[in-house]
């Protein structure tokens, strides 16, 4: 064995995830492989932690069921199937990660397609496809060819395949194109020759329908039926998904005391405790999409499941992700956005797959009619050829296949029946056979139902806190009798602000007989009971009270982490007008007052009332009233006077529909904001609007800046133009890294990047390069990277002149040609001007070398 090869994993970490794909045994003949090849391997039966996967290069596992994928996909580590293992030691150089990713949207991952005798257009096209979507092209037979497209089976390669019986399946080219068109791999079956099926005559018979495994215990949110699984391992054995997990069980289950103490017995056994805080939880199993006790644990990133989801854990003792299936989360009281009064039917599924969709049509809060009428507004059917189709498509009624449904549901947004994803039936093939693959995004149910932006914004908080709160949860255990003095502090917290005076006991209870919402919260057969005024009892009031006070700002703290600068240099302040908005009405609430609660309550509405809606998000940049020490009263009082006219003041460029600024700067707001194309106008529109107490015509305050616009090399009205043009995609296909104390910092120019649409990382020396861009794991169809855009195939380090930084460029060039992309070391001008004019620019002119290091050092 070569030294070479013996180090061919020599600057990999590699977890090993455990599955029923991939046995423990099989993970250890890995492991043993990739430590002979000089590679770190560590084996976790269920799912590695959050610091071994962020130490981690890359994860080896068969899906994406474990719980620290998104972390993995976001912090960008390669989590690839063992198939990637082989095939590094066969071409004797780690692989392309992304040809053997478990990544559903990648759904051609394991296809390795070669060409036979088809028109060179088609050919193109197919490869294109393949290889976006996960697979690899072959220019002839080897032994890792899966498919042969082909018209006949009497070309040269299709009578090699035959005549040496290989694997290999002989397709023709209408299997990708249907597969492409809708986003998903189907069965290749009735498009494999000698006799495919979609060449035969009787197109009308009826069409096969197969089991859809991925569905087994994800058809329905609500089983009625606990299983009873004989399998689960005793308190202590590892080998249970529970053991050591601490499980929180939501009173919104809606379940009997004798099931919920099956459920409890089960989970022990397992190895699990139950817990009644969400603090000290590990996951949540919860019905509905709202309460304080569902947005506290997913903003504290916990585990949030439902019951379907608990009960196929307890079926199959396998850890899955709830958020792998649309219906093992919970679900949500109010509708999608224009899904309110829909009537749909089905048609051509059959069996597990109906009932899912059926429950799937109610979960998205649409009626699902069993029968067709003309009423109905939509059907969705598995293909085009039944009585139901032709009489929908009579009536004038959308027909649409599932994908519909589940690109709407994980979107929560109403999708267009027009985009031919969703109208497009493949011959010979039933859909029902691939419902139930789409997953849920994290980040559209963190806008939709527990973003902090509600508390920041309490004028256009999310749907979801909009809706009725019903499962208002106290953190006290259940054995223990509600309080009204923890329930008023409840309810403040959801958002319904209380103002708290100093009663006597009767006024406190007349004032509870007056809000049913409140008495809600009391168990019938308990509602005369006094709370107890013991110390103990009063000392739990106070802990469960400074709990839901504190676990705002909990969550805004977290956000503001995020923020380029952190806390302090990034963060708001206190005074900040969409962070005052939160916790004065708390302190409020908690002082005296001389005014009694009515009164106080009816001028909070006047003040609310009174207060114009926003009209403009503001993101000001270079304001010198604002700048220096001692001028923060003034800001915050500005800000405040801003709001009152309609004017949000904001931090962030993505949110940002206008920007001030004295002159054209390059500041990291204005840099990034440019590429957002907003309205851009003189910090003088801020100062009229303060005086004269208005909100003014932005269009009179252009900012008119020709010194910098000469000095820069670019026109504001162009690089405007060129911004509404780009769409964020300036630097889409750009990989830029960055030496790590570049001058200006690395976080600043990582936002300008991904403000346009590029991917910055931090560049050590360390590690090997990443050959997988998150532009190339874009599952968007329609804006698909060919090889000769800008960027493709370079790689860029953002680098100074000066010595220390020189020593990384012989590491990152010789990095860059080990995954085949040309190195470009470029000074800071070149990212800066290219945003600033919204422009590509050549890199020749900012390009670095050893030169360059001795005009520094002078």
């Amino acid at each position: 064995m070569a030294d070479e090869d013996t180090k061919l994993f020599d600057q990999c970490r590699i977890c090993i995830v455990c599955s029923n794909d991939l046995p423990l045994e099989t993970a250890e003949q890995l492991a043993t492989v990739i430590g002979e090849y000089g590679g770190e391997p560590s084996i976790h039966e269920s799912s590695p932690e959050k610091e071994d996967t962020l130490e981690c290069t890359h994860i080896v596992a068969n899906n994406t069921h474990f719980h620290t994928y998104d972390l993995a996909r976001k912090t960008l580590i390669p989590v690839v199937k063992p198939s990637w293992v082989h095939n590094s030691l066969a071409k004797r150089k780690v692989a392309n990660p992304r040809q053997h990713s478990p990544d559903p949207r990648l759904f051609l991952s394991d296809v390795v397609v070669t060409c036979g005798d088809i028109p060179e257009g088609d050919k193109d096209a197919i490869i294109g496809g393949v290889v976006a979507k996960g697979g690899l092209y072959s220019p002839r037979i080897t032994g890792m060819v899966t498919h042969l497209v082909d018209l006949t089976v009497e070309s040269d390669k299709a009578r090699l395949v035959q005549a040496k019986k290989l694997r290999v399946k002989i397709v023709l080219p209408h299997w990708f194109d249907d597969c492409l068109k809708l986003g998903q791999r189907i069965d290749e079956r009735p498009y494999t020759l000698p006799d495919p099926e979609i060449l035969r005559p009787g197109l009308d018979a009826p069409i096969r329908s197969n089991e859809n495994k991925d569905l087994a215990g994800a058809s329905t949110p609500e089983p009625s039926i606990m299983p009873t699984p004989p399998s689960i391992p005793r308190t202590g054995d590892q080998s249970s998904v529970f053991a050591g997990k601490s499980i929180m069980l939501s009173r919104d289950l809606g379940i009997g005391s004798h099931m919920l103490e099956s459920i409890e017995a089960v989970l022990k056994q397992g190895g699990a405790t139950i817990t009644s805080k969400v603090e000290d939880a590990d996951w949540l199993i919860c019905r509905f999409r709202e309460g304080f006790v569902y947005r506290t644990a997913s903003r504290l990133e916990k585990i949030v499941g439902n019951l379907a989801w608990l009960y196929h854990l307890m079926t199959f003792n396998t850890w899955t992700r709830p958020l792998t299936k649309l219906l093992h989360y919970p679900v949500s009281r109010t509708p999608i956005p224009g899904f309110e009064g829909l009537k749909i039917s089905l048609s051509n599924y059959v069996g597990e797959a109906r009932i899912y969709l059926e429950n799937l049509v109610a979960a998205a809060g649409a009626e699902c009619t069993k029968t067709l009428k003309q009423e109905n507004t939509h059907l969705i059917t598995a293909h085009g050829n039944s009585e139901k189709c032709s009489a929908a498509r009579e009536w004038g009624l959308q027909v649409v296949n599932h994908l519909w449904l589940e690109d709407s549901y994980a979107a929560w947004k109403l999708q267009p029946v027009s985009n031919p994803r969703y109208n497009h039936f493949p011959p010979r093939t039933n859909l029902g056979d691939i419902a139930g693959q789409k997953m849920l995004d994290i980040d559209v149910l963190e806008r939709n139902f527990f973003s902090t932006q509600a508390m920041e914004e309490p004028s256009s908080p999310p749907r979801a806190m909009r809706a009725k709160d019903q499962n208002t949860e106290s953190m006290q255990p259940p054995a223990e009798k509600p309080r009204k003095e923890t329930e008023k502090v409840s309810e403040t917290a959801e958002g319904t602000p209380q103002a708290k005076t100093k009663t006597t006991r009767r006024a406190a209870d007349n004032k509870q007989a007056q809000t049913p919402a409140r008495s809600r919260l009391i168990p019938d057969d308990k509602e005369n009971e006094t709370p107890s005024s013991t110390s103990s009892r009063k000392s739990k009031d106070a802990a469960a009270a400074r709990l839901h006070e504190i676990a705002p700002d909990i969550a805004l703290y977290e956000k503001e982490m995020k923020r380029v600068g952190g806390v302090i240099y990034g963060g708001r302040r206190k005074s900040d007008e969409d962070r005052v908005s939160i916790n004065l009405k708390k302190r409020r609430s908690a002082e005296p007052q001389e005014e009694s609660d009515g009164e106080q309550a009816s001028d909070a509405k006047r003040q609310k009332k009174s207060r114009p809606p926003i009209s403009m998000h503001l993101l000001i940049t270079g304001y010198q009233k604002w700048v220096g020490k001692g001028n923060e009263k003034k800001e915050d009082a500005d800000k405040r006077h801003l709001r009152d006219l309609g004017i949000m003041v904001v931090q962030d460029a993505r949110r940002c529909t206008h920007l001030a600024a004295p002159s054209i700067l390059r500041t990291a707001k204005f840099v990034n904001a440019l590429a957002y194309a907003p309205v851009i106008m003189s910090t003088d529109f801020v100062d009229n609007c303060l005086s004269q107490d208005e909100l003014l015509d932005p269009k009179d305050f252009p900012l008119v800046d020709k010194t910098a616009e000469s000095k820069f090399h670019m026109s504001l009205a162009k690089s405007l133009g060129n911004a509404k043009k780009n769409k964020n995609k300036l630097l889409r296909g750009f990989r830029v890294y960055c030496v790590e104390d570049i001058r200006g910092g690395y976080e600043a120019f990582k936002s300008i990047v991904e403000a346009n649409g590029g991917e910055c990382l931090l560049f050590r020396g360390r590690l090997a390069l990443n050959n997988t861009s998150r532009r190339e794991e874009s599952d968007d169809e329609d804006e698909e990277m060919q090889d000769d855009e800008p960027g493709r195939n370079e790689a860029f380090l953002l680098s100074g002149a000066e010595r220390k930084h020189a020593r990384l460029w012989p590491r990152f060039r010789q990095l860059a040609g080990d995954v085949k992309r040309t190195p470009r070391i470029v000074r800071v001008d070149w990212l800066l001007d290219m945003a600033m004019s919204q422009e590509l620019r050549a890199a020749d002119e900012y390009e670095l070398d050893e030169s360059s290091i001795e005009d520094a050092d002078e």
